[in-house]
């Protein structure tokens, strides 16, 4: 990634374009088409924070972590007490530490329900590569310094992604290198980056049901491949078939002490994102001569094989731009024009201007940072075997205590977010709902601990701890998981 603009992924050549120069602008049109014909399927947020925001995370408490566009203040936006996030409202949380404020960085939401930040392509503004790195725990409401990988003097916008078994996978921009963080102990440990075709720079990285990691190749288009996290090592997924990434118009950008360092960008992809069929939705960036259209493709992660998808219309792409997965099984992408459009497996489909990030709720509507703010709401549902399920739980609970819950599907059947490469703002992870039953006010018990952050874990049973609020309402309540918008037959409980 070069640069992100608050409404969409806009690239600039070598340098970084000030977000609020565009705010206006776009807020402008955004607020027109909501009021216009997309008015039935985007809602504004009834609040906003004060310095808009640019990326989010799910949190496991029901809240969700927002980054403003001056990179260093961060929000929290808290639904209100009937689950609505429309009327939910922000407040300003702690800063990151001192010298870091990053954009295009890599990231998780780790299973103890901490958010890890690594990197970033920008640091105050400046083209940097970055190898800071930070961790925030939302009990404390504390940011903490990360030390980098051994050796690694840049980080930058990296690839990565949490493994089935907890463990934070990052990949080195500038050469073919893989760490492995242990968020239990903080330490890091090297991997074999044996197979690998090309470095790593621009690549999005998907986990599938299996554990393996599919990458689609930018420098080295249109290979694919996939790291197996048993074998420790990278083999082909063949030929996407069509070009999904875009030539690079930059040439050298300086980096480093006194700007003696040169990355030649590879040029840009699309986000990918998993469907709960096993296919994984792979889209492009620009073809040629900085503009449309972007190609796509899908791959069976379950029989192996590419298949080419429609062109994006209307001469759009999604170079480093914006995906979600829909609770319905459909893909929710966002073009570089900010316009939105749905992938139901045949077609694709326009649909209402967005102008932000992407990222799915537990309501399954899809939260647009920007600002202003928005969810989009989609339209259709889930299938009933996509469904978390419950097979042991406490039926009584005390306020302030923590619970064991376990069953199967907990962390969904996807990742369910995707950026071009960087911004890893993935969900799989279970929430848990609690709502009582006589006035109906709704309430999440923090999660932590999960014993997988697999997806598509089938008929295995997982399991995870849940926080019951000191706060919340007594009595007789209902209690549900939630796994990317996706929430499981409800138990009855009662709250002392």
């Amino acid at each position: 990634m070069i640069s992100v603009l608050p409404t969409s992924s806009i690239s600039v050549s070598g340098g970084r374009a000030n977000a609020r120069t565009v705010t206006a602008f776009f807020a402008a049109i955004f607020l027109l088409l909501v009021s216009g014909a997309a008015a039935q399927t985007v809602t504004q947020l009834k609040h906003q924070p004060a310095d808009g925001i640019q990326l989010t995370f799910q949190l496991t408490d029901g809240t969700v972590l927002g980054q403003g566009y001056n990179d260093t203040d961060w929000y929290k936006l808290t639904p209100d007490n009937t689950g609505s996030y429309v009327n939910g409202t922000w407040t300003q949380v702690a800063s990151l530490p001192s010298g870091y404020s990053p954009d295009a960085y890599s990231s998780a939401t780790l299973a103890n329900g901490k958010v890890l930040i690594e990197g970033g392509e920008y640091n105050f503004g400046n083209f940097a590569l970055t190898n800071l790195g930070a961790i925030y725990d939302p009990v404390a409401n504390t940011w903490t310094n990360v030390s980098p990988p051994k050796g690694w003097k840049y980080i930058g916008d990296s690839p990565s992604s949490v493994l089935a078994d907890g463990t934070y996978l990052i990949g080195n921009k500038l050469t073919k290198q893989l760490r492995l963080l242990d968020p239990k102990t903080m330490t890091w440990s090297t991997l074999s980056s044996k197979g690998k075709k090309d470095f790593d720079a621009e690549e999005g990285w998907t986990l599938l049901a299996d554990g393996d990691i599919l990458t689609a190749d930018v420098k080295a288009a249109p290979n694919s491949e996939l790291y197996s996290s048993a074998a420790r090592k990278w083999t082909t997924a063949g030929s996407t078939i069509v070009d999904l990434h875009s030539p690079s118009p930059d040439g050298c950008i300086n980096y480093g002490p006194g700007g003696k360092l040169c990355y030649y960008p590879p040029g840009e992809i699309g986000p990918q994102i998993l469907r709960p069929d096993g296919t994984v939705y792979v889209t492009g960036s620009y073809t040629k001569g900085g503009s449309g259209p972007g190609h796509t493709a899908y791959y069976n992660s379950l029989a192996g094989g590419w298949t080419v998808g429609p062109d994006f219309p209307n001469n759009d792409n999604a170079g480093d731009s914006f995906a979600a997965l829909l609770p319905n099984g459909e893909v929710l992408v966002e073009g570089d024009s900010g316009i939105s459009y749905t992938w139901d497996g045949s077609n694709l489909t326009p649909g209402p201007y967005l102008g932000g990030a992407l990222m799915v709720l537990p309501t399954g509507q899809i939260l647009i940072a920007g600002s202003p703010s928005a969810v989009y709401n989609p339209t259709g549902t889930y299938q009933s075997s996509w469904q978390p399920t419950i097979s042991t739980y406490p039926s009584t609970v005390t306020r302030g205590s923590t619970y064991a819950i376990s069953g199967t599907q907990f962390n969904g059947l996807s990742q369910a977010n995707a950026f071009g490469d960087e911004y890893q703002t993935n969900t799989n992870y279970p929430l848990v709902q609690i709502t009582n039953n006589s006035t109906k006010h709704v309430f999440y018990a923090r999660t932590h601990d999960h014993s997988s952050m697999g997806v598509a874990t089938g008929s295995a049973t997982v399991s995870t701890n849940f926080d019951v609020p000191a706060s919340m309402e007594t009595g007789a309540s209902t209690l549900v998981v939630i796994a990317n918008g996706i929430p499981s037959a409800s138990v009855n409980v009662t709250v002392q």
